[in-house]
């Protein structure tokens, strides 16, 4: 990791605030992703906008500016290490692109997969709106889905006809 260049950082907030956290950020410029979803709310109070992962936030900024984001900024995350390389955990724009596009392209018949799936072979989608998404073939119920993490922890899922697919 170089002190210049941007990456999507790993952040960390009390459960509840991923929203906000992520509205603070939007209102300082800075490039976020937190993955939600819309439900209809209890009540006939309408839709409502829930996070899909409590507590997290993934921000792109260089690592000077990730950090002037708190100490400066007062934004309250807290930016994660990697237990591995004691480093500042980071996503590349190529993993975060494919797993932004997955969620975007089927919240319903896929979204986030909550645990770490059995995987095949490695793939990479050649048509359709998921067109260049590289991940793993799952088969579940008879129904071909194309799988993306991040990682190696948070995993999301599309349903992808089997002839869309190329091995890789």
């Amino acid at each position: 990791m170089t002190e210049q260049n941007a990456y999507w950082f790993v952040a960390k907030t009390r459960h509840g605030a991923e929203l906000g956290v992520r509205n603070r950020l939007t209102q300082l410029g800075v490039e976020n992703f937190v993955p939600t979803r819309t439900r209809h709310a209890s009540r006939g109070k309408g839709m409502v906008e829930e996070p899909l992962l409590t507590s997290f936030v993934f921000l792109r900024a260089n690592k000077l500016d990730a950090l002037n984001l708190i100490h400066c900024y007062g934004v309250k995350f807290n930016l994660v290490n990697d237990c591995a390389t004691h480093q500042l955990m980071y996503v590349s724009d190529k993993c975060m692109e494919d797993f932004r596009r997955v969620l975007e392209a089927s919240i319903e018949e896929g979204g986030l997969v909550d645990k770490p799936l059995n995987v095949g072979e490695r793939v990479r989608v050649t048509q359709g709106v998921l067109k260049g998404v590289e991940g793993n073939v799952l088969e579940l119920q008879g129904r071909i889905y194309v799988v993306v993490g991040l990682l190696n922890c948070i995993f999301a899922r599309a349903r992808v006809p089997r002839a869309w697919l190329e091995k890789i």
